[in-house]
């Protein structure tokens, strides 16, 4: 949806190439149904080596996109902001209504009887749209970190998840982080402090609780290529990452959101028990259509409860 707000912006013919090349990398992720960021079409841009990988490039493009949005020359809904947002209560015409939208959003817990159950973590909320989008296909819930979790997020969590291991199943964390001192550490963190809180209501973790770091990893960074920043020398963890890895770091967000998608899905299909979920499924949809049914027949099942309660005041 291009619409001009401005029309006093004549840009020069290397800045109408960049909003080309912009709208055709946006255009390519909208027909794979992704959104997205700024800094996700900005890395996108260094990836390519069209533009160096610096905060004065990341700050132009920025303004670069905002100016070509107001002049018409990019559509609005290419770009968004995945940490600004307004919520509200949802609202409905009828009764009926309601019922037709249970119906559409209904769902069985299909992890229930799986022996393990998963969560996606990431460490950025601007991936939220890329993680939320894998996640839910398999029904897994997921989480948006924000760097560090804190304390108490983290013991609710805990909270949360012994009362899947008292249930019998164990559980899989899925963590998505930077290639950096405080995201490689966070992954450590978010490990050690899980197992203080619930070893201290279960005994001895024997293997119930996995974090596992699926990106961003050396492998990811040799197969992918992504670009590299500095590592941030001010960190207190970089002493340690500069032995591990060297001096140069790499941001979750530098990988395409199709590369993201498919990693997560693949994780959560290797631990998924697919015969099980299936039958959830069928349960699932058989609920659903009851639901529809009775959405689609409000009016009769007006008259019969109406029916019933004037022959309740009756007596």
């Amino acid at each position: 949806m291009k619409i001009a707000y401005d029309s006093t912006w004549t840009p020069a013919p290397g800045t109408v190439a960049e909003i080309e090349r912009a709208e055709r990398i946006c255009a390519q992720y909208a027909a794979q149904g992704y959104d997205l960021t700024l800094r996700q079409l900005y890395y996108q841009f260094v990836s390519r080596g069209w533009i160096p990988n610096t905060d004065k490039s990341y700050k132009r493009l920025g303004e670069i996109i905002n100016r070509a949005r107001l002049a018409g020359m990019l559509s609005w809904r290419y770009i968004v902001d995945r940490t600004r947002s307004l919520r509200g209560v949802s609202h409905w015409d009828t009764p009926g209504d309601i019922i037709d939208a249970a119906a559409s959003s209904f769902r069985l817990d299909k992890w229930i009887d799986q022996p393990t159950r998963v969560e996606v973590w990431v460490e950025k909320e601007a991936l939220a749209g890329v993680v939320q989008r894998a996640a839910e296909q398999r029904d897994v819930s997921w989480f948006s970190c924000r760097g560090y979790v804190s304390q108490s997020e983290l013991w609710g969590a805990a909270q949360r998840l012994i009362r899947y291991v008292r249930a019998g199943q164990n559980v899989v964390i899925l963590h998505l982080g930077d290639h950096d001192p405080s995201g490689i550490d966070m992954t450590r963190d978010i490990r050690d402090r899980l197992e203080m809180f619930m070893s201290h209501h279960l005994g001895s973790m024997s293997g119930d609780l996995e974090v596992r770091r699926i990106a961003l990893n050396m492998d990811q960074v040799r197969q992918y290529d992504p670009p590299p920043n500095p590592a941030k020398m001010s960190d207190a963890r970089a002493a340690g990452y500069v032995d591990r890895f060297g001096d140069e770091s790499w941001e979750l967000d530098a990988l395409p959101p199709d590369v993201l998608d498919q990693l997560i899905r693949d994780e959560i299909n290797e631990v998924l028990d697919h015969g099980r979920y299936t039958e959830q499924e069928s349960d699932e949809t058989r609920h659903r259509e009851l639901l529809a049914a009775a959405s689609e027949r409000w009016d009769e099942l007006v008259s019969v409860l109406d029916g019933d309660h004037y022959d309740n005041d009756q007596g």
